[in-house]
């Protein structure tokens, strides 16, 4: 149940601030509500929730450290997959994420560019052949997609980082890792840089 949550929230499906029903969330998936609640609780450590007293649960709008926090992780995580050798398995699910989000960005689409661009990232840090890191990922990116929605014009966010996506590509294929990892490292800045920017008429 909490997998479901987290996939809807990585999607964008819900909007940090949007409060949760119980009632509705519970009938349309089928569950009970206690086990909805212990839902809401583990998503709730994962700092993707916001239990407010005698108000309900609110999808949580992380803060701008949040966002600091969140880029110094992927530095670490996806920093030591560019530095590996990818499998053909990895390689595929990259190659899929840079042409997914090349035809969501053709059809405008750019919530879809930012999910095609999650799943890029995703299968980066899957050439580190954890699956305790996979799993911490799933959960930061679940956090980062909030994140995300704080960006008044998405297409001036997503759109830079999709031609990136298809360089980093290029260097990871050519096994040009030191490469990779340097442009890893201003592509993750660029993107902190864009983001706490978007935070700061809020500040």
């Amino acid at each position: 149940m909490a997998d479901i949550l987290r996939e809807r929230i990585s999607e964008g499906f819900f909007q940090p601030g949007q409060r949760l029903s119980e009632e509705a969330i519970s009938e349309a998936l089928g569950v009970s509500r206690n086990t909805l609640r212990e839902s809401f609780r583990l998503l709730g450590h994962e700092r993707l929730l916001d239990h407010r007293l005698n108000r309900g649960v609110f999808v949580r709008l992380p803060s701008v450290e949040d966002v600091s926090d969140l880029y110094r992780v992927r530095r670490v995580l996806e920093g030591a997959a560019v530095r590996r050798t990818p499998s053909e398995r990895a390689l595929t699910l990259i190659r899929e994420a840079v042409r997914d989000a090349e035809r969501a960005a053709e059809q405008d689409d750019w919530q879809g560019v930012g999910t095609a661009n999650i799943r890029f990232h995703q299968a980066l840090v899957s050439v580190n052949e954890s699956p305790r890191i996979d799993e911490a990922m799933r959960q930061l990116f679940a956090e980062l997609r909030l994140v995300f929605q704080v960006m008044e014009n998405p297409r001036a966010f997503h759109e830079p980082f999709v031609d990136r996506n298809r360089r980093l590509l290029g260097l990871i294929e050519s096994g040009r890792t030191g490469e990779a990892a340097a442009d890893l490292d201003d592509y993750l800045d660029h993107a902190e840089r864009l983001l706490i920017r978007a935070y700061e008429p809020n500040r």
